[in-house]
């Protein structure tokens, strides 16, 4: 029965801005989901660049045109990847013809102790033939012919993104200055000096990330090196490097990834040094975890370890294998950021206007 009451003017405005924001909060998901390529290409190159940033700015200040110097940089990185993919490439194309080589005396040894051990009488002709001349050794590569197509497809994928990180990383960094003036003269000086602030901070943290990682992988590459070469382990350069970069630079789980392929390689030629092997990766892994870590990290990744690992685990939930790259250096910008803010709130009393000038006059 209607009681003569109408439906008061605020509900009828709630419920449209209610349509209207669900409709909009819609449309901007479907927009992010569109751009979520490029967004994810822009972020890595925000922060490539927060991390060769400081190179630059030292070679621009002794006199070398901040493009020219974005270009020696690029270059640096691009001769030190180079290195490594073809150092550890030529060690697992070695090893792969050797396990290959070396199969069917595996299956023979297998065969071999089975019986023995076991009084069996089992027999692994069809597997070895698999392994012999003319068998499917040699036909390797052709039962893969069918995925051909697609591994081309994501090779051009990945050197697609890979140009497109580089050629924004690449005006971030010679162009940076410039867009940053542009940008802060059009905010009020307090936004201002806290834009500059969260640059600043995020700059340090993530060069501070580089840095302490190259460190450490510099270090851990040497230890490995010259315990692999006193274990007579095959190809020690390139393990050691692979365990060093590896190790340090693929949060939460590197260590774990590192040490598998010099594990394997040891066992293959000699199942007693793999052990050894082992035994040396996780000892140093403790020793660095206790005793280097700490000292090399105290002054650039200043972050707490559950904070550490609750960002490595976020980063990897939201945005794969690249949130864990970039989990540490955001989680670190963060920490200081509110750190910094917190200390430098204006007491009562104080004023909360910052000095005279523009952080883009500087």
């Amino acid at each position: 029965m209607d009681d003569g009451r109408a439906m008061p003017g605020w509900v009828k405005r709630a419920i449209v801005w209610f349509w209207l924001g669900g409709l909009a909060v819609f449309y901007l998901v479907g927009v992010v989901r569109a751009l979520s390529t490029l967004l994810v290409v822009l972020l890595v190159s925000l922060f490539v660049a927060f991390a060769l940033e400081p190179a630059v700015n030292r070679m621009e200040h002794r006199g070398i045109r901040r493009g020219i110097g974005t270009a020696f940089a690029f270059a640096a990185v691009a001769a030190v990847a180079a290195g490594f993919f073809a150092v550890v490439g030529s060690a697992l194309a070695s090893e792969t013809t050797y396990l290959i080589d070396k199969t069917p005396t595996y299956i023979d040894d297998a065969e071999n102790w089975l019986n023995d051990t076991f009084g069996l009488d089992v027999e692994f002709d069809t597997l070895r033939e698999e392994f012999i001349e003319g068998g499917g050794a040699q036909d390797l590569f052709s039962r893969f012919a069918d995925d051909v197509v697609n591994v081309g497809t994501t090779v051009v994928s990945t050197l697609f993104h890979l140009f497109t990180v580089a050629l924004f990383t690449f005006y971030l960094l010679a162009e940076g200055p410039k867009l940053r003036r542009l940008t802060w003269a059009r905010l009020s000086p307090r936004r201002a000096l806290l834009a500059t602030v969260i640059w600043d901070l995020a700059m340090n943290r993530t060069g501070g990330y580089i840095y302490s990682r190259t460190v450490l992988a510099l270090i851990s590459a040497v230890v490995h090196w010259i315990a692999f070469i006193l274990l007579d382990v095959p190809s020690p350069v390139a393990l050691a490097i692979w365990v060093g970069v590896v190790s340090q630079f693929i949060p939460a789980i590197g260590a774990y990834v590192a040490g598998v392929l010099p594990v394997l390689v040891s066992l293959l030629h000699e199942p007693r040094t793999g052990l050894f092997v082992l035994i040396v990766i996780v000892v140093y892994q403790q020793l660095e975890n206790y005793l280097l870590s700490p000292r090399v990290t105290a002054h650039t990744m200043e972050i707490h370890a559950a904070l550490a690992f609750g960002s490595v685990i976020a980063g990897t939930a939201l945005m794969g294998i690249v949130g864990a790259f970039l989990a540490l250096p955001v989680a670190a910008t963060a920490q200081a950021f509110i750190t910094t803010w917190l200390d430098q709130r204006p007491r009562p009393g104080e004023s909360a206007e910052p000095e005279a000038g523009h952080p883009a006059d500087s």
